[in-house]
C-alpha cells in the first residue's frame, strides 16, 4: 500500500552497494524492531523493520540486497531490480529510496544513483560513514554534489548515537513534499552505457570531491603486509589454526559447566522417577540426547565470533582477495571464498551466499562444493571422537593435539573442496573461462559490540530451535526404536539386542562393515540425515540404553572401549564428505531449481565418503590400530 491510499504508512527502500554500511545503517534506525523473512518463492533474504520519525510519519523500511546495479544478473540483483520498479507483486514499490554510499569511496555509488534516477522514484543519496571520511581529509560539497546529481544529499554515521538524525529529518521533509513516482525510463543497460555512466560519475567526483590531504598510510600499511601474496596468505592460515584451537580451548569450561547440569539433571531424574519407560524416556531420550548436543554450543558460539568479528573488521574481503589466485587455480571464482567461508558455520547460509556469484557456472561450482567445507554441525561428531580417541597433550611446545587433529579436518574439508571444483571445471564447465574478479577493499573498523552481540544471540537461537524441534524429534524416534520391543522373559543380554534399532542397524552393518562401523553406528547415521550432530545424540542414546546411567554419562569413555581407533579415524574422514543434512540438499534444489543438482551432490559426496573411511580404516588397520 503507498502512501497516496494510507498517509500514514510509508513505504522506504535502502538500496546501496555491498560494503557501503546500508545494513548497519538499517540496524541503527530498526533496532529490535525488524523481521527476517525470505521473499515469495525464492532463498533470498528480506529485512523489513517498523519506524516512526520525528514528525510523527510511520515508515516501513526495507533493506534490499546490495546491488551495483539494476540489470539483475544475480537472484539478489533481480530481486533489488524488481522491488525498485515495482515488478514485485508481493512487495508495495517504494515511496522514496534511500541510496546509501561510502563516503570514502564514491565511484561505484554514484553510478549506481545515475541509474537509479532512472526508475521515476523519488531518491535520496545518504552518504555514510562521512565521519571517516572526514578523518582522512576528504572533503566533499554536498550542495554542489546534489546539484550535479540533481538528488537530494545527507550524511549519516550508522554507527555512531545520534548519527542518523539528520536522516530522519530529511525523511520527513521528503515525505511532505511526496508527490508520487513518475514513469520510469529504465531499461538494462548495455557495456558501453556503463562504461559512459562510470565516466559521468568520475566528472561529479573530480566537481564535488576533494582529494584527501591526509592520506590513510595506516591503512595502506597493513594493507602491504595482509595482502601480500606469502605473508598474507601465512596470517590467514594462523588466523584460521587460532579460531580452530580456541573452539577447543576456550570452550571447554562452559562446556563442562553444560555437561555437569545435564548430569545433575539426569541423575535426579533417575533418583526421583521410579525404574521403568518413563525414566529411561526422560533420561536416556531428552536429557542424554539433547544435553550431548546441547554441551557444544560454546564450540559454535566462538566460531561464529571469530567470523563475526573478522567480518566487521573488513578481513574477509581481503581473505577473498588472497584467496582468488588459489580458488582461480581450482576453477572457483574469488567471490566464492565468502560463501565457503560462511560454510564452516552452517552450509545453508553459505549456498545462500553464492547468490552474490554473477555467473552461473560458478554458481553452481560453489553450490557444489559449499557442504565439503567443515559446518558448525560436524564439530559435535569432531569433538566426541577427538576427545574419546586423541590424547590431550602438547606438540612442539604448545600446540595441542587435538586442536591440530581438528584443524587437520578442516584443512581435509577446504582440499576435497577444491579438487572437486577442479574435477568440475575440467568435465562439466570446460568451455568457460572463470572471469576475473572484482573486489571492493572495505575499511578497517573496530567491530561494533552491539551488532556481533545481534549476530550471536541470533545464531544461538537458531541452534536452540533446532535442538528444540529436529534433534528433539530424531531423539524421540531414536529412544522408542531402541526401546521397543522389550526382551523376552529372562533375556540376560542388554535390552537394545531385541529393539527396532539393533533390528535396523544389522540390517545396514554388512554395508558399512567394510569401512569399520558397528551396527549403533549404523543407526545413528541414519537420524543423521536430518541434522548431522543428531547423530552424536542418538549414538549417547543407544549406548545409554544398553549401558545404563554410566555410559549415559561417559559416553566418550563408552565409545572408547567400544570401538578400535581405526574406526574412530574412518568415522572422522566419514564426516568430512558425507551429505547427512537434509536442509542442506533442500536448499540445494532450491537455488538451483533442479533435483538433478540435489542429487549430484548427495551422491557424489556419498561414494566420497564410503570410499574415504574404506581407505582410512584399512590402512589404520594395517597399521595396528584395528
Amino acid at each position: 500500500m503507498s502512501a497516496a491510499t494510507e498517509p500514514s504508512l510509508w513505504h522506504f527502500a535502502l538500496v546501496g552497494t555491498p560494503n557501503s554500511g546500508k545494513t548497519a545503517l538499517f540496524n541503527a534506525l530498526t533496532g529490535s524492531r525488524q523481521k527476517v523473512a525470505n521473499y515469495p518463492g525464492v532463498t533470498v533474504e528480506r529485512k523489513a523493520g517498523v519506524i516512526q520519525t520525528p514528525a510523527g510519519n510511520r515508515v516501513n523500511l526495507i533493506d534490499l540486497p546490495g546491488t551495483y546495479s539494476l540489470r539483475g544478473r544475480s537472484p539478489d540483483e533481480a530481486i533489488t531490480r524488481d522491488i525498485v520498479l515495482g515488478r514485485l507483486a508481493s512487495e508495495a514499490r517504494p515511496d522514496l529510496l534511500l541510496c546509501v554510499a561510502d563516503a570514502t569511496n564514491l565511484r561505484l555509488a554514484l553510478r549506481l544513483v545515475l541509474e537509479l534516477k532512472q526508475v521515476g522514484c523519488p531518491l535520496l543519496l545518504v552518504l555514510n560513514m562521512i565521519d571517516i571520511a572526514r578523518r582522512r581529509g576528504i572533503e566533499i560539497d554536498l550542495d554542489k554534489l546534489s546539484q550535479e546529481l540533481g538528488v537530494p544529499v545527507v550524511t549519516s554515521i550508522a554507527v555512531r548515537k545520534g548519527g542518523t538524525e539528520e536522516l530522519t529529518r530529511r525523511m520527513d521533509e521528503m515525505a511532505a513534499k511526496f508527490v508520487g513516482p513518475i514513469g520510469s525510463t529504465w531499461a538494462p543497460p548495455t557495456t558501453s552505457e556503463l562504461r559512459a555512466a562510470q565516466r559521468e560519475a568520475d566528472r561529479i567526483i573530480r566537481a564535488a570531491v576533494g582529494t584527501a590531504t591526509r592520506p590513510d598510510t595506516l591503512t595502506a600499511k597493513v594493507d602491504a603486509v595482509l595482502l601480500h601474496p606469502v605473508a598474507g596468505l601465512a596470517i590467514l592460515l594462523c588466523v584460521l589454526f587460532i579460531m580452530f584451537q580456541g573452539v577447543f580451548a576456550w570452550a571447554k569450561p562452559p562446556m563442562d559447566l553444560i555437561a555437569a547440569g545435564f548430569d545433575a539433571l539426569g541423575v535426579q531424574v533417575h533418583d526421583t522417577l521410579p525404574p521403568g519407560l518413563l525414566q529411561s524416556f526422560i533420561q536416556n531420550g531428552v536429557i542424554s540426547g539433547i544435553g550431548n548436543v546441547l554441551v557444544f554450543l560454546p564450540q559454535i558460539l566462538i566460531l561464529f565470533l571469530f567470523i563475526l568479528l573478522l567480518e566487521d573488521f573488513g578481513y574477509m574481503a581481503r581473505a577473498a582477495f588472497l584467496m582468488d589466485r588459489i580458488m582461480g587455480g581450482a576453477g572457483l571464482h574469488g567471490r566464492a571464498f565468502i560463501p565457503l567461508l560462511s560454510s564452516f558455520a552452517c552450509a545453508i547460509p553459505g549456498i545462500m551466499a553464492t547468490r552474490v556469484i554473477d555467473n552461473r557456472r560458478d554458481r553452481l561450482t560453489t553450490i557444489l562444493v559449499a557442504p565439503l567445507m567443515t559446518c558448525s554441525a560436524r564439530i559435535p561428531v569432531y569433538t566426541l571422537i577427538i576427545s574419546a580417541f586423541i590424547p590431550d597433550r602438547q606438540v612442539w611446545g604448545w600446540f595441542g593435539l587435538q586442536g591440530l587433529v581438528m584443524f587437520a579436518l578442516y584443512a581435509a574439508g577446504i582440499a576435497s573442496a577444491l579438487g572437486v571444483s577442479f574435477l568440475a571445471n575440467h568435465f562439466l564447465w570446460r568451455e568457460n573461462a572463470t572471469p576475473p574478479f572484482m573486489l571492493e577493499l572495505p575499511d578497517y573498523k573496530l567491530p561494533r559490540l552491539r551488532s556481533v552481540v545481534i549476530g550471536i544471540y541470533t545464531r544461538a537461537m537458531m541452534f536452540l530451535k533446532r535442538a528444540g524441534t529436529t534433534i528433539f524429534s530424531m531423539m524421540v524416534l531414536i529412544w522408542f526404536l531402541a526401546s521397543f520391543p522389550r526382551p523376552p522373559e529372562g533375556a540376560t543380554e542388554p535390552a537394545i539386542n531385541f529393539s527396532l534399532a539393533a533390528m535396523i542397524g544389522r540390517w545396514i552393518e554388512p554395508v558399512l562393515a567394510p569401512v569399520g562401523f558397528n551396527w549403533q553406528i549404523s543407526v545413528a547415521l541414519v537420524p543423521g540425515m536430518a541434522a548431522r550432530e543428531v547423530a552424536v545424540a542418538a549414538l549417547g542414546t543407544v549406548y545409554a540404553i544398553e549401558g545404563g546411567k554410566e555410559a549415559a554419562e561417559q559416553i566418550g569413555q563408552a565409545l572408547a572401549g567400544k570401538w578400535s581407533l581405526a574406526t574412530a579415524l574412518a568415522l572422522l574422514v566419514w564426516y568430512i564428505f558425507a551429505p547427512q543434512c537434509a536442509s542442506t540438499l533442500a536448499v540445494i534444489k532450491r537455488e538451483t531449481g533442479s533435483w538433478q543438482w540435489m542429487a549430484v551432490t548427495f551422491g557424489y559426496m556419498l561414494a566420497l565418503a564410503y570410499a574415504a573411511a574404506f581407505v582410512t580404516y584399512n590402512i589404520a588397520v594395517h597399521l595396528g590400530a584395528g
